[in-house]
């Protein structure tokens, strides 16, 4: 039997949500070893002057535990 753990983790991207993703994915992986899945909760964006500036991501990263 494999035991999970769940974090969240909040990240950014100029360019996409799928980047954004992307960036925690990365970054969690330089602490965090066997991660299984990646759950995106929340989609967010920042506005400025009309044009959408930066793509924001609030995930769920699932990992084994050993």
């Amino acid at each position: 039997m494999a035991v999970l753990k769940v974090i969240e983790i909040l990240s950014s991207s100029k360019e996409s949500w799928e980047d954004a993703t992307r960036n925690a994915v990365k970054e969690a992986s330089k602490s965090v070893k066997n991660i299984r899945s990646v759950y995106v909760k929340e989609h967010s964006c920042v506005v400025d002057n009309g044009n959408l500036t930066h793509f924001r991501v609030n995930v769920k990263i699932t990992f084994e535990v050993h």
